[in-house]
């Protein structure tokens, strides 16, 4: 099966790397509450509707429905 990837492979590189490590490579984060907020990467926006779980390694827009 081409583009498969084992449910145990997945795991493994979530468990060896952090979300928020991850997205501030690439989206300037701010800390909120026990989140981290940002200007979504999907889409143009002037007020930060982006926001990254560190618990749950998880983003979600609010703008846009990304993620």
């Amino acid at each position: 099966m081409t583009g498969f990837f084992p449910p145990e492979l997945i795991d493994q590189i979530r468990d060896a790397n952090d979300i928020v490590d991850l997205i501030t490579e690439y989206v300037p984060l701010k800390k909120r509450g026990k989140n981290y907020v940002g200007l979504c990467p999907f889409h143009a926006e002037k007020a930060p509707s982006f926001n990254v779980s560190p618990d749950k390694q998880m983003f979600y827009c609010f703008g846009c429905g990304e993620g």
